[in-house]
């Protein structure tokens, strides 16, 4: 049975121990929704650089993961929807940032796939667009599909409801969003939570990640 690596412990705590430069961090969130942003306040705080980031966009301006790419962090973004962040197209237009963009049905697959150990997977979504150059197309029944490759990362930043002392997570309505996934996705997973109850309080029937993904908990500075 694996135990939580350092139990409850402060974010930068969390974020000292786990994040080095050049890293590959997946940060839950749509939107500022269900993003954990205790953690990315610590990450801001930090002296990390050079990440490359998987998430759904990146924050809004100078909020959440748009501070983070303020702060000149951010090599690399994956995602689906970075027009939330105005600053990270004009950065991509002008050379300052690497951006891969993913349909979001494809970058939510791409997790699950790299969480559960996938090879990858065949999509038709994009097949004759800009969003096919570069990958490798196949024909099933006279239809031609994309191979997408898997996502992983090193670190998972994610945001949940509450936690017991194990590390099981319980999510709460739409701030569950890509949350449980990038927690099966990452070597080393931090959970934000509003609250940590003990063993035995959580309904075994809403808990949406099991304790063994878990290795850092950190108590959130603004609940859900």
């Amino acid at each position: 049975m694996k135990e939580l690596l350092a139990g409850v412990v402060r974010a930068d705590e969390a974020i000292a121990a786990t994040v080095r430069d050049g890293m590959t961090l997946m940060v839950g969130g749509f939107g500022l929704v269900g993003a954990p942003l205790t953690l990315i306040r610590a990450l801001n705080a930090s002296p990390w650089k050079g990440l490359t980031v998987i998430s759904n966009n990146l924050g809004e301006p100078g909020k959440g993961l748009g501070e983070t790419f303020q702060l000149g962090k951010v090599r690399r973004a994956i995602g689906s929807f970075f027009t939330s962040n105005p600053e990270v197209g004009a950065a991509y237009a002008q050379g300052k940032i690497e951006v891969t963009l993913l349909p979001q049905g494809t970058f939510s697959e791409a997790i699950r796939a790299g969480g559960a150990g996938l090879g990858g997977f065949y999509t038709p979504t994009g097949v004759g667009t800009l969003l096919a150059e570069g990958k490798e197309v196949r024909e099933f029944d006279g239809k031609a599909y994309l191979l997408q490759q898997p996502l992983r990362a090193d670190v998972a930043l994610v945001r949940a409801h509450k936690a017991d002392e194990m590390g099981n997570l319980v999510y709460y309505k739409t701030a569950r969003n890509f949350n449980p996934i990038m927690a099966t996705a990452a070597a080393t997973v931090i959970a934000e939570v509003d609250e940590v109850v003990g063993v035995g309080q959580l309904d075994p029937e809403t808990i949406g990640t099991p304790h063994l993904f878990v290795d850092y908990l950190v108590v959130a500075e603004e609940k859900l």
